[in-house]
C-alpha cells in the first residue's frame, strides 16, 4: 500500500472521502477531474418559445385532462388528484409470502399534482414573492391535511426535461404514502441516533455550524440558510434549512413563510443565472413523519428542503450518475466550497429580466 503523499492536504487538489450523517453515507470528492476535457453528451438547449397558454396542455387552466375532467381557470395555485397515480388509496395486499427472500408488502396512498401558476411560461424564480409565498402556504395544508391520515407526504419538483419532467408548466407533485420511504427512514434514524448521542438535532448544530463558518453558506436571512452540503453530490446541491428548530412545513409562522418565498426567489434566480438558462433540479421537502407515525417523539427532526441539479459545466454539459456512483458509491469533481462561492457570486436579478432590460 502506498505512503501519504508530502505535500499538504487541499480539498481543491486532492480526492478524499466525506461523510454524510444523514444518510449515514460517503461520497468521494476528486476535485482535480475539473481540468479533464468533456467529450461526452452535451444536452439539448432548453426551448424558450413555450406558449403562455396551451388549451391542449393538461395543467392548463380551461383545459382537458386525460380522465376527461375540466381545469377550472384559476388564476393562482391549483391542486388536484394525479391522472395517473403511482400510488392509491384502495390497492389489495400483497398477502404473506412464502419465502424471506421474496417479501412484498401493501403500499397504498394519495398522489397529487400542484400547478404553481396559470402561465406555462413562467418559473419560480420567475414569479413574485407573493406568489411564491402562496405556493408554500398551499404545500403547508396539503401536508397537513394528508399528513392526518399518512405518515409520509412527500412534495417534490421535478424542474425541466432534462430531470424527466415531461410538461413545462410550472408544477409540482405530492405523493403520500402508508410506508415510510427509504430516504426518510434513513433521515429519521440518523437524526434520531444524533440527538441521542448528542443531545441537540442533527441539522440544527448542523445549520449553526455552517452559519458561523460561512465557506459553504450561499444564502442567508433571519429565518432560512441556504448551503452547499459538506456531502454534497451533485455539482450546485443546495440544502435550505430553518434557523430554527422546526418539524413540518405546517409549523411555520407566517413570517417565516413570508422568509422563505424571498430566500427561494433568491436561490432559484441564481441557479438559472449560473449558465442562463431555465436551470433543472429535482427539489423535495422532507419533515417529521405524520399519520400514526407523527404521534410518536419526532424532536430528532428538522425540517429541510433538498435540491439536486444536475448541471455541472455548462446548461448543456450535465453530471451522470453511472459506473462508480451505481456500483461503489457516489463521487464529485467540483468541491463544495467551490459551487458555493459561485453561487455566492452570482447577481439576484433574474438573466432574463436583465436582457428585457437591455
Amino acid at each position: 500500500m502506498a505512503g501519504a503523499g508530502s505535500e499538504p492536504f487541499q480539498a481543491s487538489e486532492h480526492q478524499h472521502i466525506r461523510y454524510n450523517p444523514l444518510q449515514d453515507e460517503w461520497v468521494l470528492v476528486s476535485a482535480h477531474r475539473m481540468r479533464r476535457p468533456w467529450q461526452g453528451q452535451l444536452e439539448p438547449p432548453v426551448p424558450e418559445n413555450i406558449p403562455r397558454h396551451d388549451p391542449s396542455n393538461p395543467l392548463c387552466p380551461g383545459a382537458t385532462r386525460a380522465n376527461g375532467e375540466v381545469n377550472p381557470l384559476y388564476e393562482s395555485t391549483f391542486l388536484f388528484d394525479n391522472d395517473f397515480p403511482a400510488l392509491q388509496p384502495d390497492a389489495p395486499s400483497p398477502g404473506p409470502s412464502d419465502h424471506p427472500l421474496f417479501r412484498a408488502e401493501p403500499a397504498r396512498g394519495v398522489c397529487k399534482v400542484l400547478c404553481f401558476h396559470p402561465w406555462s411560461d413562467i418559473t419560480l424564480p420567475l414569479m413574485s414573492v407573493p406568489e411564491i409565498r402562496t405556493v408554500i402556504d398551499t404545500w403547508a395544508k396539503v401536508a397537513g391535511d394528508l399528513g392526518a391520515e399518512y405518515p409520509w407526504v412527500q412534495i417534490f419538483e421535478n424542474k425541466g426535461a432534462m430531470m424527466g419532467c415531461s410538461n413545462p408548466h410550472p408544477h409540482c407533485q405530492v405523493w403520500a404514502s402508508s410506508f415510510l420511504p427509504d430516504v426518510p427512514r434513513r433521515e429519521d434514524r440518523n437524526q434520531r441516533e444524533y440527538l441521542s448521542r448528542h443531545g441537540e438535532p442533527l441539522l440544527l448544530a448542523y445549520g449553526r455550524q455552517e452559519a458561523q463558518r460561512k465557506e459553504r453558506l450561499v444564502l442567508a436571512n433571519e429565518d432560512w440558510l441556504v448551503l452547499v452540503p459538506y456531502w454534497a453530490v451533485w455539482p450546485f446541491q443546495t440544502l435550505l434549512l430553518p434557523r430554527r428548530h422546526v418539524l413540518r412545513l405546517q409549523d411555520l409562522q407566517p413570517g417565516e413563510r413570508d422568509s422563505l418565498a424571498a430566500i427561494m426567489k433568491q436561490l432559484l434566480t441564481k441557479y438559472d443565472n449560473l449558465f442562463e438558462t431555465s436551470f433543472p433540479y429535482s427539489m423535495g421537502w422532507h419533515g417529521a413523519p405524520t399519520g400514526s407515525l407523527g404521534e410518536a417523539e419526532a424532536g430528532h427532526w428538522q425540517l429541510h428542503a433538498h435540491y439536486y441539479p444536475p448541471l455541472l459545466r455548462s446548461a448543456t454539459v450535465r453530471k451522470f450518475m453511472v459506473g462508480y456512483e451505481m456500483l461503489a458509491q457516489a463521487q464529485r469533481d467540483l468541491t463544495p466550497e467551490q459551487a458555493a462561492e459561485r453561487l455566492r457570486q452570482l447577481p439576484e436579478d433574474h438573466f432574463r429580466q436583465r436582457q428585457e432590460k437591455a
